[in-house]
């Protein structure tokens, strides 16, 4: 199969030949006039759920987790981690059983990349507990990562954790040692016991600037300390509800686009009329203009964000261009998760994922017209 556009990281007009991965990426000779955008297929390592479904629901239909695969497909996004968030351990596990059963069987299920568990060896503090119920919050614990694995069928790739417990680093290196991404998060860790758990293996920052106490010491202090780390890249939630311009301008400053990475950390009802919905034992409410908290108060609890209103937020927000706020939502992502041949581009040999979109340079909008999964057409707009 053959596709012909602007290249979104260069400008050129190209033809792109592929199967399940690409074949050649050729400049046009003669230009043509309106031509979408190509760019490598969206990636989001933070979805808790999408279109009315939530992924921590053990008994999540199947049918139902496909059809948010096609609500998906429509944003761009060709390969995602659904996120397990801190729970009971027998939901966790269900869970995680469940989505596994999802990402073997369903027809595009292989756009589960893997899982993200997103807790519970967490903060039990409110502010860096964020949204997670206190009473399942735990210290780590190597046995209940290996249940993990086993009901995900060995596909967790990424744990967020806090460094505050006294064990976490050595959970974090027999993590690492299982292959497993480790990202810093929900935590009103020290100064000290951050960098142990970036010695020993944390690579990451789970939405750094949220899940925090709502006043902090003025320095040194958690964000602070993970902003200036150059061995940690940072997810940022980009919805301009989560994040104010003025610190998402400089945390990619202190970061730099090469170690910045888009995430939704949307929730089930991502796409969804406002309303009350219920994502494992939390109750939350989707009000207008898409903001998501616990009922009753205002306290956030995910997003309901789409992966191509996040790359509009990241340009117009922090100012930078298309082809940077791509980056942070394809390689950067898939580098990090370590996600194989999606490193590179649109590359000969790298997985056919690819999303073409028409894009106004005046307004910053995107508008998604095609998305392919490993060569093969997963949504078209017409």
């Amino acid at each position: 199969m053959t596709t012909v556009g602007v290249d979104a990281a260069t400008g050129s007009q190209v033809a792109i030949a592929f199967e399940r991965a690409i074949q050649s990426v050729d400049a046009l000779i003669a230009g043509v006039e309106s031509l979408p955008y190509i760019a490598p297929g969206f990636i989001d390592l933070q979805v808790n759920g999408f279109a009315g479904v939530d992924y921590n629901f053990p008994g999540a239909p199947l049918d139902e987790i496909e059809r948010s695969l096609g609500v998906l497909f429509s944003t761009g996004v060709t390969r995602f981690l659904p996120t397990i968030i801190t729970g009971p351990p027998a939901t966790m596990e269900g869970a995680l059983r469940n989505m596994a059963a999802a990402r073997r069987t369903l027809r595009d299920g292989r756009a589960i990349e893997g899982f993200h568990v997103e807790g519970p060896h967490i903060s039990p503090e409110d502010g860096p507990r964020g949204a997670h119920p206190r009473e399942w919050v735990r210290p780590p614990d190597v046995q209940e990562f290996l249940r993990w694995q086993e009901a995900a069928e060995g596909n967790v790739r990424l744990v967020t954790v806090s460094p505050e417990w006294p064990e976490t680093p050595r959970y974090i290196e027999t993590l690492v040692g299982h292959g497993v991404v480790v990202s810093i998060g929900h935590t009103k860790a020290t100064t000290a016991q951050l960098d142990d758990a970036v010695r020993a293996g944390a690579t990451m920052s789970t939405h750094l600037g949220n899940g925090a106490h709502s006043m902090i010491r003025r320095h040194p202090n958690y964000i602070w300390d993970q902003l200036s780390d150059d061995r940690l890249a940072a997810g940022f939630i980009v919805d301009g509800i989560h994040l104010p311009p003025a610190f998402l301008k400089a945390a990619i400053r202190a970061k730099g686009i090469e170690r910045s990475i888009l995430v939704t950390d949307a929730v089930m009802p991502a796409g969804c009329q406002p309303g009350r919905f219920k994502i494992g034992e939390v109750e939350i409410e989707l009000h207008p203009g898409d903001r998501v908290t616990l009922v009753g108060g205002d306290r956030l609890a995910g997003s309901a964000l789409r992966m191509d209103r996040g790359i509009e937020n990241m340009m117009r927000m922090a100012g930078i261009s298309l082809p940077q706020a791509l980056v942070t939502a394809t390689q950067n992502p898939a580098r990090v998760a370590r996600i194989a041949s999606r490193q590179r581009g649109l590359t000969p040999g790298e997985r056919a994922d690819l999303v073409e979109f028409n894009f106004d340079p005046a307004t910053k909008s995107i508008e998604v017209l095609r998305t392919f999964l490993d060569g093969e057409l997963a949504y078209s707009k017409n």
